[in-house]
């Protein structure tokens, strides 16, 4: 019998092949599986290639880089896992493959179901509003953990500490963050927390983790107990790509655990700094003071001097050193003048005037000379009288003369001068100023 005949196709190897593999590709467009992974291999290119199996069978298996590169989980030999895949064949060997496209641990879809329906349903009784969100303290004296106390969580948080902020207090609360309990165990530490009222900020968290590992942070009790806490709470749970109920629910999601030790550190050398600048302000505040207390004292002194009584007294005598000095001119100038007028008289008396009238001449003279004698006399007793009454009127207002008599001036602390009752108040300091001293009193 002929292999060959008019009514059949021959296929090549390529062709069976290629046909197949659109059968296939077809026929699975998309399904999803479980199974554990064995041979898993990552070349230079970034694919990954692995073998899917159960304890019956096995299928191979690759995800393009393309579709790997976004995955936060990361598979090993011996994981089990559940993909999402299509069917397709290699056809240079034949060999049927699963290209999978998406790639969680197993369990982790219905974790994940369970996660997003709790989280719809506690933004819904509004855990997770701003306006409940407690700010941090601004100083903060003592810290609270919750975690485990052999973790790398703790580790880390005590490292951060000790290194920015050493004077912190700290406080562990030790409790499981994994397994069926946990949860459990952080509620009751959280409560303890609050009714020791011991810390100023309580953190609470762990270390990474697969969604199983951290899954008590996203159990419902545990997020009522972090909304009903007085003291403000940090979640700080796993890596920053992982995010948990409690994280939504706390006052403050801090990345990691030291990322959390961070927020409730002042960093000591930023305060060392900042405490040194304030010390400089204050001194130069100090300085500028001081110099501008200074300034005005000597204004004040100098006004002072300005308005004492012996200073104006001091200026009156020298004004009356002044016109005494002037009148003495004023008489030397006349009786000078008038000696130069006698003095141009006499010749011509001489040269026009016979022996009689030389007599009368000089009769005459004598009496010229005597009236003017008598007139310089009066004139000169007429400007000692006024000096006299000068003088005794600058005495009679002289505020010394005034206080010689009994008088007595008053003024306020600042030398105001007390005209008035009104100007009084209890309690207000007078000074009396006497003629032989001062008074200070205090006003009933």
């Amino acid at each position: 019998m002929a292999i060959t005949s008019k009514q059949q196709t021959i296929y090549t190897v390529s062709r069976l092949n290629r046909e197949i593999r659109t059968v296939l590709e077809q026929g699975f467009a998309s399904l999803i599986l479980t199974g554990e992974i064995s041979n898993f291999i990552t070349p230079a290119s970034g694919h990954w290639y692995f073998t899917l199996k159960d304890d019956r069978a096995q299928v191979k298996a690759a995800m393009w880089r393309g579709n790997n590169r976004n995955q936060r989980y990361r598979p090993g030999n011996g994981a089990q896992v559940t993909v999402r895949a299509r069917v397709s064949l290699y056809e240079p060997r034949g060999d049927y493959q699963l290209i999978v496209e998406h790639m969680e641990a197993a369990g982790e879809g219905q974790l994940k179901q369970e996660f997003d329906e709790l989280k719809m349903r506690l933004a819904a009784q509004g855990l997770f509003s701003s306006v409940h969100k407690k700010p941090l303290p601004n100083v903060v004296h003592r810290v609270g953990v919750v975690t485990s106390a052999t973790g790398a969580a703790i580790k880390d948080i005590l490292t951060v500490l000790k290194r920015r902020a050493p004077q912190l207090e700290v406080v562990i609360y030790p409790a499981m963050v994994q397994g069926k309990d946990a949860h459990l165990q952080l509620i009751d530490k959280i409560t303890l927390a609050n009714i020791r009222n011991e810390v100023d900020v309580l953190i609470v968290g762990r270390g990474g983790g697969s969604l199983e590992d951290l899954w008590c942070f996203n159990h419902e009790q545990l997020a009522h107990a972090i909304f009903a806490s007085e003291l403000p709470i940090i979640s700080a749970v796993g890596h920053e790509i992982d995010t948990t109920i409690s994280d939504y629910v706390a006052d403050i999601r801090a990345a990691t655990p030291s990322a959390a030790a961070e927020l409730v550190s002042p960093n000591s050398a930023e305060l060392t700094n900042q405490v040194q600048q304030m010390l400089n302000r204050l001194a130069n505040a100090f300085k500028h003071q001081v110099a501008d207390k200074r300034r005005l004292a000597v204004q004040l002194e100098h006004k002072l001097t300005l308005c004492h009584p012996r200073n104006q007294l001091t200026q009156q005598a020298q004004r009356l050193d002044e016109l005494t000095l002037a009148l003495q001119n004023a008489m030397q100038q006349r009786l000078y003048q008038q000696e130069r007028r006698l003095a141009n008289l006499k010749p011509r008396l001489l040269q026009r005037s016979p022996d009689r009238k030389l007599s009368q001449a000089d009769h005459q003279l004598q009496q010229l000379q005597a009236r003017l004698q008598q007139a310089m006399q009066q004139q000169l007793g007429s400007a000692k009288n006024n000096l006299a009454m000068q003088a005794g009127r600058l005495d009679s207002v002289s505020p010394l003369n005034v206080l010689a008599r009994g008088y007595s001036i008053t003024k306020s602390k600042q030398g105001k001068v007390i005209k008035s009752v009104t100007q009084v108040n209890s309690g207000d300091i007078l000074i009396t100023e006497l003629a032989d001293g001062t008074i200070e009193s205090q006003t009933n």
